[in-house]
């Protein structure tokens, strides 16, 4: 028993101390007191355990086995998503924090971003809805890559039912050139792809990570992407919209005209403007002149707007309405689709002159372009509080009947498709938010 005690009184030598990459373990001589030592198993086992019951632990054993690989492969799934979750609620967290840096918190900001928080809890009801069908459905494919940049990534909205080749939007979201993402479409995605119409949500760096011209080129890049592939997700390439809001509105019309100007000079690209049937602007502004000081006097500074747009002298090239003008892109018009603008009247965030005036300079340069005006209607109730009171909502119907034009099994269903649309925001938080909004 000595030589037992001694045996476990000695200790493992480190690799460092041995210089070599095992480590030894150093037994003694077995001695009579060792034999006399009585060898019994890790696990004592009664004479009350029978063969059969050992067979049926056995079978137990597997069973739990197969069980808790079943829950473990549900667990890893649902660590995928709750961990796609937690990083895409960080980059919303962090842009919202980049835009109250650049744009100063004083006073004014204060009160607007105060505001903003009013606003965003009275329609929390929609927000959470909407952000579990974003991070939870199966109809959504989101952060298909399309370049190289970080930022170049899109989300496609996908019917359910994709036994024909679908028409497609592809969207690009505002965000005020700042905080644009493109999780700002899934809305306007789930409802659209709710009619058969498969929606591609472009993502694009922002402000400061690049500028106005960073934007457009990724922004075209996301379109030719769209253009190219979408047949392999049930899309039909000869029936593409583009389709922009607010900021994304002025970054889409860029990305069509410079597209439009690049053939018109018989410069190679990867997309045309002719796969493009018609372009839809919501709620945008395409003249920078006219802007910058509206856009100073509600927070967004002259010198960070500027900043955006490369430069004072830059402005004209980012100005759709006053290059259409210019006679050297007469050609380059000429191949620009139809144009179609929405606005609200009581758009205080850019306003609807914006949209009329573009329509009525296109016109007199020779393109198809309409402007639907909505009386009384704010920056957000075409694109946020409309669709999450549920039923008839104009605009979209609008949207909706210019896409399905010409298909009349569509439009059929379209006529009583809206009843089905259900509330997702009581309407006395609607009104509340309408009233306290920021923009």
């Amino acid at each position: 028993m000595k030589n037992a005690a001694a045996s476990a009184a000695m200790l493992l030598r480190s690799e460092d101390e041995l210089g070599i990459d095992t480590t030894k373990i150093a037994i003694p001589s077995s001695s009579k007191d060792d034999c006399n030592i009585e060898t019994k198993p890790l696990i004592s086992r009664t004479s009350s355990y029978t063969n059969a019951n050992s067979n049926s632990n056995r079978k137990q054993r597997r069973r739990r086995v197969v069980s808790e690989t079943s829950l473990s492969a549900g667990s890893g799934q649902s660590d995928r998503r709750m961990g796609s979750a937690a990083s895409d609620t960080f980059l919303i967290t962090r842009l919202s924090f980049k835009l109250l840096r650049y744009l100063g918190v004083g006073y004014r900001w204060m009160l607007r971003f105060l505001a903003l928080g009013c606003y965003a809890f009275l329609l929390i009801p929609g927000f959470i809805q909407v952000g579990y069908y974003y991070f939870y459905s199966n109809q959504i494919r989101r952060g298909i890559v399309y370049g190289d940049q970080p930022r170049n990534r899109l989300d496609l909205y996908l019917p359910e039912n994709r036994n024909r080749e679908m028409p497609v939007v592809a969207f690009v979201t505002g965000g005020a050139w700042i905080i644009g993402y493109k999780a700002w479409g899934c809305l306007l995605g789930q409802q659209l792809s709710e009619r058969g119409i498969i929606v591609a949500c472009i993502d694009y760096r922002n402000f400061p990570q690049g500028t106005i011209g960073d934007m457009i080129q990724d922004a075209s890049q996301g379109i030719s992407f769209v253009c190219n592939n979408i047949a392999a997700y049930g899309g039909d390439p000869n029936r593409i919209y583009l389709m922009g809001q607010s900021a994304g509105a002025h970054i889409a019309s860029c990305a069509l005209l410079q597209q439009a100007i690049k053939e018109a000079g018989e410069v190679k690209s990867t997309w045309s403007v002719s796969q493009v049937k018609a372009y839809f602007g919501l709620s945008g502004g395409y003249n920078l002149f006219n802007l910058v000081d509206h856009f100073h006097s509600r927070g967004l500074y002259r010198s960070i707007f500027l900043s955006i747009m490369e430069g004072e002298e830059s402005l004209q090239r980012y100005s759709p309405e006053v290059m259409v003008q210019d006679p050297i892109t007469k050609t380059a018009v000429s191949l620009l689709p139809p144009i179609v603008l929405f606005h609200g009247t009581a758009d205080y965030s850019i306003p609807s002159d914006s949209s009329k005036s573009f329509a009525e300079t296109l016109r007199s340069s020779g393109v198809q372009a309409e402007c639907i005006m909505y009386e009384g209607k704010t920056h957000t109730d075409l694109f946020l509080q409309d669709p999450m009171r549920g039923g008839r909502d104009e605009m979209f119907e609008d949207l909706v009947g210019m896409i399905h034009a010409g298909n009349s099994e569509s439009v059929a269903k379209d006529a009583s498709e809206h009843l089905r649309r259900r509330r997702l925001v009581p309407e006395f938080m609607l009104k509340l938010a309408r009233s306290v909004s920021p923009f």
